[in-house]
């Protein structure tokens, strides 16, 4: 055979120029875009009543005793039925009752291997690190809005995320310290805010009844919202002529306020009480919140990522109520610094309140442009971390990352049907 034309092998040399190029960018694209995967089924086994809890447990500024990352190596490969052990869990209802609840886990050998990778970052002091960088979301355009207005405050003195119309995620030891409930979980109430309005004088400021009405080309975009607290109910007739100059009088906002909701029950996994977990109980430090009354607010659904290391970036973002804020709420960003199996340890700036708040990223939907934030995490808080093994304590930031069966058992808890949650 001759030598090939220069004419033919020029076309051929860009083409295959352009198909690397090609290739290479999907993989790029692969980057920023949420993985699929394949979870397996939580199943309800059997549910027995329990005695009512005492709730008298006393909130915990920091924890301690979590198995960390090496320390973890160390210990044995977990077996299906303790697996099954850990993800059984207890439900409390409004009116102080309590049960158990046992499960199976179904098509587990089916998940495609689930490893997180460590990196060998430097540790740091806990809480703040020189520069306090979080942000105080003050203005009500911003917190009120998503993905902000999806931030909860939990009675207990925790935050929490909105993962349904009428449930939340937030930390287990916001809601037992392992041992019982703790004092006021029996009344247990979520914030969720909404802009609050000064009314014109007379006004009732509860739907536009009484004095001060206003006239329906004037209500704007703060009524709209009003009219959604209120459930729908109407804002008066606000058919007044003349009602410009009350309208801009009775428009002057306030700073955002809390619209509290009860809640309807409670579901903690059995794998964050103690003497059940034998060290990994901050791998189970979440729990799911179903609320009375679904408040008129975007939620943010859960997501999977196997290494948030391997991300661009690697950047993980969450807002709560910090302490030393109050009635603000809080938002930062930073990158991840090591991650286990379960635990995501890093280095943003918080307070105690900030605990149980969701930790999200943001990529794209698989397929699509659309570029939409997932809750990866929730935020533990500052633990005391036996790094080693050895009993030595170090300080961290800690996250629960949502793996493949956690997931499972939170979708199973607020769809009640895990035939609904077999991909994330």
């Amino acid at each position: 055979m001759g030598p090939i034309p220069l004419c033919v092998l020029l076309p051929l040399t860009v083409l295959a120029v352009v198909v690397a190029v090609a290739a290479e960018g999907n993989a790029v694209q692969d980057e920023y875009t949420w993985p699929q995967w394949k979870v397996p089924l939580v199943r309800k086994r059997r549910t027995v009543p329990l005695s009512s809890p005492n709730f008298s447990a006393r909130p915990q500024s920091e924890l301690s005793g979590t198995c960390g990352i090496e320390c973890q190596r160390r210990l044995p490969a977990i077996s299906l039925d303790d697996l099954e052990q850990l993800l059984s869990y207890e439900t409390v209802y409004e009116n102080g009752t309590r049960t158990y609840t046992s499960v199976s886990v179904q098509g587990f050998n089916e998940v495609t291997a689930w490893s997180g990778n460590i990196s060998s970052s430097s540790r740091r002091k806990r809480e703040v690190y020189g520069t306090d960088t979080r942000f105080t979301i003050s203005d009500k355009q911003f917190s009120t809005k998503y993905p902000f207005s999806t931030s909860v405050k939990i009675s207990t003195g925790c935050s929490g995320v909105l993962v349904s119309p009428k449930h939340v995620l937030t930390a287990a030891h916001c809601i037992h310290d392992g041992k019982d409930y703790l004092d006021g979980v029996q009344k247990l109430r979520v914030g969720i805010l909404k802009e609050k309005s000064r009314r014109g004088k007379g006004g009732k400021g509860r739907g536009g009844r009484g004095k001060g009405k206003r006239r329906k080309e004037d209500k704007g975009k703060e009524e709209v919202e009003e009219k959604e607290d209120n459930g729908g109910r109407g804002e008066g007739k606000g058919k007044q002529r003349g009602g410009k100059r009350r309208s801009r009088r009775s428009a002057k906002s306030e700073k955002p306020s809390f619209r509290w909701t009860r809640v309807k029950q409670t579901q903690v996994p059995k794998g964050w009480f103690k003497g059940v977990s034998d060290g990994l109980a901050a791998d189970y430090d979440y729990a799911v919140l179903e609320l009375k009354k679904a408040p008129k607010v975007k939620h943010m659904d859960l997501g999977v990522i196997p290494s948030l290391k391997k991300l661009p970036a690697g950047r993980i973002h969450f807002s709560g109520f910090d302490d030393d804020r109050p009635g603000n709420l809080v938002y930062r960003f930073c990158s991840v610094s090591d991650e286990s199996n379960d635990l995501l340890y890093q280095h943003c700036d918080a307070k105690p309140g900030s605990s149980g708040s969701g930790v999200y990223i943001r990529l794209k939907e698989p397929g699509k442009k659309k570029w939409t934030r997932k809750i990866i995490g929730v935020f533990s808080g500052h633990q005391w971390v036996d790094v080693n093994g050895d009993g030595t304590q170090q300080d961290y930031n800690v996250a629960v990352r949502i793996t493949p069966l956690k997931y499972a058992q939170i979708c199973y808890w607020v769809h009640g049907d895990s035939s609904e949650c077999r991909v994330a």
